[in-house]
């Protein structure tokens, strides 16, 4: 009669425990990747009052299986479904993480590992990224400072945020592209101004500049004149390249013959004093500048270059003034650049002199006729026959070099911040395109390398399916900040619950090596902007409740017929 009153019992116990899991399954319906329990029950223990015996061949009596009276229930186990993934919840967050698959994240509070799938992150006021229930760290790998590649080793905290990281260092540019159609019926090109070809570049420090080249025909089919007439900073100030030598290529003559006409109403030579008369004086004075134009001694280069401008524009050369300077005249057999001549005439010499090119008096004439000239730069060559490149500088691959690191940026020890640039001309072709070239400079070579950029400020942070986190910076580039480690376990059924959606590693689930797994080596994916939900099933909680409540009930009816039995027993004797 007793042994119904404790199996009662016992059923009572053993279906509250279900019970409470039951509660707690539902209580955590909302709670981030939750992983769902279930109870098993077993007998509890059961009383032989007479054990089995076997046949008897003998006798030919048969066996008697054994008499066993049960003493009621216990819990057998408590499982978590911990192999079944939750549902994903969309949250925009892009710190929010849903694994797919079995592994777990791995975060610490600076003593221990715990493991987790609640994916829920942030980053603190340092740049680590953290559990933001816990605040605990979440660990990961970090990057080799040699390779730049993931390091896998023993797990760290994962700090996105430090101050090397919020910033993209700057860097100078190293190669140039030159791309398009030189047409040679495009008036640009057959201009003194000639075809202004821009190429952006960065220096060191990551300040933008642009090299401002012309490219102008010659006499010579095919042939063309390139060259650097400008550096420019970002708000259009030129730099000094005067004292930086031959930056593209050297000193060259080609045959560019020219008619140029002098304007007479602006001053003329007078051929009794070889002197310049003054017939509707310019500003500045020419006639009192010119004569310093000789000797640097005497004038400052402004002065001189003020000189030089007003002839030029008398000349028709308003604003190209070097191209005006650079041209050459043949007398005879001496050729003299139109610069010379004009320091001739600042001499009062009887040689040849911008006034009296021929060097006779007795035809004067203010104009002439130019034979050719000088320019510092490459000479650019195109097959007649194919319309495509030839060579720049002799050089049948395109490649020339724009040494920019002769221009000294800092005159305390004489350094440059600017890199030399290999610039490749081979992507150029001399084809009809109806008078219109669209020949254009890129920084970079076809594959992207060597553009350089400005420093760049970190404008974003993504998470790749392998965990891997990079920053984006506004200077176009991207940087690997590291790697969120994975955990995996033989027996994840076996962690421990720690509270807080953290699990521990016991004896039965198996170890943390302390290195991690990445979490696509067993085809498991990390997905950003959603966390993973709970996994718990209202309907199969319900249904399974209402099997607990009965249950309850019937041992409670067990408990109440035996109490009714032994009343009946103690009544036998009244």
């Amino acid at each position: 009669m007793m042994r119904s009153l404790y199996s009662g019992v016992a059923g009572l116990k053993t279906h509250q425990t279900k019970m409470d899991v039951i509660g707690n399954n539902i209580a955590n319906v909302n709670t981030t990747a939750f992983k769902s329990s279930s109870v098993t029950f077993a007998d509890l223990m059961s009383q032989t009052t007479q054990s089995a015996s076997g046949a008897n061949a003998t006798t030919g009596v048969g066996g008697v299986n054994a008499r066993q009276i049960g003493l009621g229930v216990k819990s057998g186990a408590i499982n978590v479904n911990i192999s079944s993934q939750g549902s994903a919840q969309s949250t925009g967050n892009p710190f929010d993480i849903m694994i797919t698959g079995s592994n777990f994240f791995v975060v610490s509070d600076g003593l221990a590992n715990y493991f987790t799938r609640d994916g829920s992150f942030y980053v603190d006021g340092v740049g680590n990224l953290c559990m933001t229930s816990t605040g605990y760290n979440v660990m990961g790998w970090g990057v080799d400072p040699e390779t730049l590649s993931i390091k896998q080793d023993t797990v760290q905290a994962l700090r996105i945020m430090s101050a090397e990281n919020l910033t993209y260092p700057p860097e100078a540019t190293t190669k140039g592209t030159v791309t398009g159609i030189l047409d040679k019926n495009d008036t640009d090109v057959n201009s003194e101004a000639g075809k202004t070809v821009n190429l952006n570049l960065y220096d060191s420090l990551g300040y933008e500049y642009t090299a401002r080249f012309v490219i102008k025909s010659t006499d010579e089919d095919g042939e063309y004149s390139a060259e650097l007439t400008k550096l420019l900073d970002a708000k259009g100030n030129e730099i000094d390249i005067s004292g930086a030598g031959d930056i593209f290529g050297n000193s060259t003559s080609v045959k560019d013959a020219a008619a140029v006409t002098f304007n007479s109403n602006s001053f003329a030579w007078d051929t009794t004093s070889k002197a310049l008369t003054d017939k509707a004086t310019p500003t500045p004075n020419v006639i009192a500048q010119l004569s310093t134009v000789a000797s640097s001694s005497s004038a400052t280069a402004e002065e001189q270059q003020a000189v030089y401008d007003e002839i030029a524009k008398a000349y028709g050369y308003e604003g190209n003034t070097d191209a005006f300077l650079n041209m050459y005249v043949t007398v005879g057999t001496t050729d003299y650049t139109v610069k010379a001549l004009i320091q001739n005439a600042a001499d009062g010499s009887t040689t040849p002199n911008i006034f009296d090119p021929d060097a006779d008096t007795a035809t004067t004439t203010f104009n002439f006729d130019a034979a050719g000239r000088n320019f510092v730069g490459q000479l650019l060559k195109f097959d007649t026959d194919t319309g495509l490149f030839d060579s720049i500088g002799g050089n049948i691959l395109g490649d020339t070099t724009l040494q920019l690191s002769k221009i000294i940026a800092n005159t305390t020890d004489n350094t440059s911040n600017y890199s030399d640039i290999s610039l490749n001309w081979a992507g150029i072709s001399m084809f009809n395109n109806n008078g219109t070239s669209t020949i254009t400079a890129t920084y970079g070579d076809k594959d992207g390398i060597g553009t350089g950029r400005k420093l760049g400020d970190m404008i974003g942070v993504s998470i790749q399916r392998d965990g891997m986190i990079y920053a984006s910076y506004d200077n176009g580039m991207t940087k690997l900040l590291g790697q969120i480690a994975t955990a995996s376990f033989p027996n994840s059924s076996g962690l421990e619950k720690h509270g807080d959606n953290l699990y521990q590693a016991t004896m039965n689930s198996g170890s943390f090596d302390g290195i991690g797994v990445d979490v696509t080596a067993s085809g498991g994916y990390m997905s950003t902007g959603v966390l993973e939900m709970s996994n718990v099933d209202l309907s199969a909680e319900f249904t399974e409740m209402i099997t607990t409540q009965r249950g309850f009930q019937a041992n409670s009816r067990i408990i109440t017929v035996s109490d009714t039995l032994l009343e009946e027993l103690t009544n036998l004797k009244r």
